[in-house]
């Protein structure tokens, strides 16, 4: 049970502090934070809670990297549904208390977004379902190469939620105009419950892509690994 929770509370940690601040910072002053300050603030999530549980649970907070960790074989099968259900709940528990938060402030509308992932219409930059797809796959796919390299025994140790935590970051300043960047389905469910609209009819969207990428990552450093060691 500590691992579920440690996963529980990381994601909500992620979902918080991420999405927090692109809802509650971003656009607090003229100009916010501005992408690069959301990009870090998700970036500095994973990095603070790998630290701080990573020891615990594998510092996953996210589906994605559950499933891809099983398809390179980091990771055994009969795990991942209850990690992928601490997740979903820190997620949503982050939800739910960014809206408490929120929604404090006159004229919120939490149905402009809340931090939501979509395409089209729903997208930052009105990017096509195709940009979209392909954006959330390859970005997905890198994240877990590089988590599975990172955390490999012959890397660096100790410095694996560091490498994680900017890989994060950029992923985000690379497609938060695509699709306001998923790359994990918990973060996507976490805020869309709440925004409802359109942001939930796509929420199918950024569960599928993100663990297809994320079998794709975790498979591709396998073979690179066995490769290796040929």
């Amino acid at each position: 049970m500590k691992r579920y929770l440690a996963e529980l509370i990381g994601t909500f940690w992620l979902v918080l502090g991420g999405c927090g601040s692109a809802v509650l910072h971003a656009s607090f002053v003229p100009g916010g934070i501005g992408h690069l300050g959301v990009a870090f603030s998700f970036g500095l999530t994973v990095l603070t809670m790998a630290y701080a549980v990573g020891h615990i649970s594998g510092g996953h907070f996210n589906p994605a990297v559950s499933l891809g960790l099983w398809a390179g074989g980091r990771f055994p099968a009969r795990d991942l549904v209850p990690y992928i259900i601490a997740q979903v709940l820190g997620g949503l528990l982050a939800g739910a208390l960014l809206y408490l938060i929120a929604s404090g402030q006159a004229g919120f509308d939490v149905s402009q977004g809340f931090a939501s992932n979509g395409y089209g219409e729903a997208s930052p930059g009105h990017y096509s379902m195709a940009a979209a797809l392909a954006t959330e796959l390859a970005m997905t796919a890198m994240f877990l190469f590089i988590i599975m390299g990172a955390t490999d025994v012959n890397a660096p140790q100790g410095f694996g939620p560091l490498a994680i935590g900017l890989a994060l970051t950029l992923i985000h300043l690379i497609s938060i105009p695509v699709t306001n960047t998923s790359v994990n389905p918990a973060r996507s469910t976490g805020v869309a419950v709440f925004a409802g609209g359109i942001y939930l009819k796509q929420l199918w969207f950024f569960w599928i892509i993100p663990a297809v990428g994320g079998i794709i990552g975790g498979k591709l450093y396998q073979v690179v690994n066995d490769l290796r060691k040929a």
